[in-house]
Order: structure tokens, then sequence, then C-alpha cells
């Protein structure tokens, strides 16, 4: 970075935003120079627009010191901030709405964490406590949701994907940018699942936030495109295709746990092919075996393989390193579930049973056996494999002042 680069840039991305651009970007630059000791610049993200948003902000540009302009021809709001960030040469980037509804005093807690290097990357959050926020039922509903189906599906630990207000440390922003695929509005949450991914730090500032009443989201067409994002990293996540061990090793962080969502899908996978094989093994079995034994051999059988699968496909270990552990305890929850299957196959015996009515009553007693087999090996056999830190969360208001490196003087600002 050379002497006139900036600390922070804040990229203010826009799309036929020109009725309130300018007013916005006037204050956001008069607070910069007042407030933040750091040489920032303000880039104006125009990705699109067919108003006069660009001629605004080309007056703007050209006017304010520290204010530039990027023009994006196609539209999306992810776009234009890949674009830009992938390009700075700040220490930090940052971004923040036009309509500047977050509380600007929460930009200094927000990328203090991250020129310390405490984290690498920071968001802020509405849904914490500490929070202010003012806005309707709906969209309030609406948040929480969707958060709550973030932790749900994809293992997210941050409260808040959604708040218009976030920064990241330019090194690790090139690092994920090349993985995010997201060019709208599910540019953040994909961002945030992948750096959580990585084994990324997020620091979380609670902020003041006010609804804009004049937003142009468009709330239905988003919510779909969301899910569908949602449903795509569930599916990179499960399959291994979202691999993000070479961010992980370029940035020099420990192995992450595949969140608990994406493990009980993949457990569920491997359940079910593990219960076709065992089926098939019984009836096999059967046909020269009584059922006690036919049982027992189907389950060692499909006990062993199974424990293999959920080993390297489920929990992702690999090598030799307690190989032989994992095996011995997978056959002691083998054991259990071997047990609840004979009980119920007991339990048939005085019903004049035949074999497609055993077969039916040990599939649902398998169906219990593998609740049990997952808890087992979520808990006990493959519990190291689970661990996750937790994200951390800055106990700051807004309004606190965190200065974490030395102040730059107002020369080194206005030169920016």
């Amino acid at each position: 970075m050379n002497e006139t680069s900036p600390v922070i840039d804040v990229v203010v991305p826009v799309l036929n935003e020109a009725h309130v651009l300018e007013r916005s970007i006037r204050r956001l630059r008069t607070y910069l120079d007042v407030e933040v000791p750091f040489a920032c610049r303000v880039v104006i993200a125009d990705n699109g627009s067919t108003d006069d948003t660009a001629q605004v902000a080309e007056t703007l540009a050209a006017t304010l010191s520290g204010v530039t302009l990027v023009r994006i021809p196609e539209r999306g709001r992810g776009r234009a901030l890949a674009t830009v960030w992938s390009q700075s040469d700040a220490t930090v980037v940052a971004y923040m709405d036009v309509d500047l509804s977050t509380d600007l005093d929460a930009l200094m807690p927000l990328v203090a964490p991250l020129l310390s290097g405490h984290s690498d990357v920071a968001i802020g959050t509405r849904l914490k406590r500490d929070a202010r926020v003012v806005r309707g039922v709906k969209r309030e509903v609406l948040s929480r949701g969707y958060n709550t189906l973030l932790r749900v599906v994809l293992g997210a630990r941050f409260s808040d994907a959604q708040c218009g207000f976030k920064a990241v440390r330019t090194d690790v922003a090139r690092a994920l940018l090349p993985y995010v695929e997201d060019t709208g509005w599910f540019f953040d949450t994909e961002l945030l699942v992948l750096a959580e991914r990585a084994g990324l730090r997020i620091a979380e500032v609670p902020v003041d936030w006010v609804d804009d009443p004049d937003s142009r989201v468009a709330i239905r067409s988003t919510v779909c495109d969301d899910l569908k994002g949602i449903a795509r990293m569930a599916r990179g996540l499960t399959t291994g295709r979202l691999d993000l061990e070479p961010v992980r090793h370029r940035l020099g962080r420990p192995p992450v746990a595949t969140p608990v969502g994406i493990r009980m899908i993949r457990f569920g996978i491997v359940g079910v092919i593990s219960t076709i094989a065992y089926a098939v093994l019984f009836l096999l079995a059967r046909q020269v075996a009584p059922a006690q034994a036919a049982n027992l051999f189907a389950l060692v059988t499909t006990a062993i393989g199974n424990t293999a699968m959920n080993r390297r496909f489920t929990y992702q270990v690999t090598g030799t390193t307690r190989l032989a552990r994992h095996h011995v305890q997978g056959l002691v929850a083998f054991a259990c579930g071997w047990a609840l299957t004979a009980s119920a196959l007991a339990l048939t015996a005085g019903l004049g049973h035949t074999p497609p009515m055993e077969v039916g009553v040990l599939t649902a007693a398998n169906v219990l056996a593998t609740v049990l087999r997952f808890l087992l090996l979520d808990r006990w056999v493959f519990r190291s494999a689970t661990a996750t830190p937790r994200t951390p969360e800055l106990g700051v208001r807004p309004s606190a002042r965190c200065i974490t490196q030395n102040p730059a003087t107002a020369d080194e600002r206005s030169a920016a």
C-alpha cells in the first residue's frame, strides 16, 4: 500500500438513487472527516442506474475530496461490492446503504476489531439485545425468520446477515470473493457463511437502525432468491463442492467443524444407504438363517460400512488417526442399535410373523436406532470433530470510540 492509500474504503452501492445520493454522501464525507481518525475514501458504486445517479455521483467525485465513482454496467449490489473490494488498496473495505439507515457512530466499533487484528469480518446487527431498531413488524418477522433459517440449514452462528453495514479486511475479501457466486442481495449471506466455514472470526456490533420507508428492495423476489441461494449453499456444503480449505490454509485458520444441520443431512444420506443395504442383507441371510442371526449379520456388516462412510463423509475425518478407536466406538453404537432392533424382533415372535412383517418392524426400529446412532456418533465418537468456537460479539455501544491504531492527521486524511 502506497502513502496515499486510505486505511478504509467505504463503498456505497447505488441503483437509481439520484434523489438521495448527494445528501447522503455529503453527510457521510463530513462525518468521516470529523469523527474518524483514519484516512477514508468513499466509493460510490453505481450498478446500472438509468436515472441521474451517475451524473450526481460524477459531480460529487469532482467537488468532494476523498470521494470517487466506479460505474458497473450490470445491476447487482453483490457485483458492485465485489468489483470495488477486489480492486481496493485500503486495509479495510466496508459498505453501507445509501439511505444511511444505520447510525454512523457504529462505524468505528465496526472497523476497530479489523484494524487491531482481533477479527477478519465485522457486521452490524439489529438482532442483538443492545441494538435499537425502528421498523415495521413485517420486516422484523422476515428478518428474524430468515436468520433462523440460516442457523438451522447452514449452521450459521452470526445473528444478522442482512444489515447493510459490514466491513472486511481487504486481504480476507480477496481470498473469499472468488468463492462467492451471488451478485445480488444474497451476496452478504454467502460471504458470511463462507467466512465461517473458512474458520474466520466475525465480530458483531449492535447498531441503531431506522427503517427507510422509501426502500427499493423487492421483498418477494429477494426472498425467493435468498431461498435459492440457501439451497445452493446447502448442496455445496453437503457434497463438499464448497471447499474452503485453501482459504483456511492461506489465512492460517484452524479446522472448522461442519454445521450440525449439514452433519444431519450427510448422516441421513449415509443412513438411507445403510438401511437399504441392511434390508437386502437381512432378506438374503433370512433364507438360510433364523431371524435373530440374520438381523445380527446384516447389522454388523452395515455398521462397519456405516462408520467408515460417516467418518469420511459426515465428519470429514481422514487418515488413520483414531481409526481403530472410531470403529470400536462405532461398534458400541451398533450394539445399542442391535439391542433396539432385537427387542423389536422379539416382540413380533408371537404374532405369526413373516419375513415381510419382520422387515417392516425392523425398518421402523432402525429409524429409532438411527437417531440414537447419530447422537452417539455426534456427541461421543466424533466429538472432537464437531467442536467449533463461538462467534465473538463485541460488547460495545455504537457511540464508543475504539482507536486501535495511531490516528491519521487531518492533512493525511485530506490527502487521501
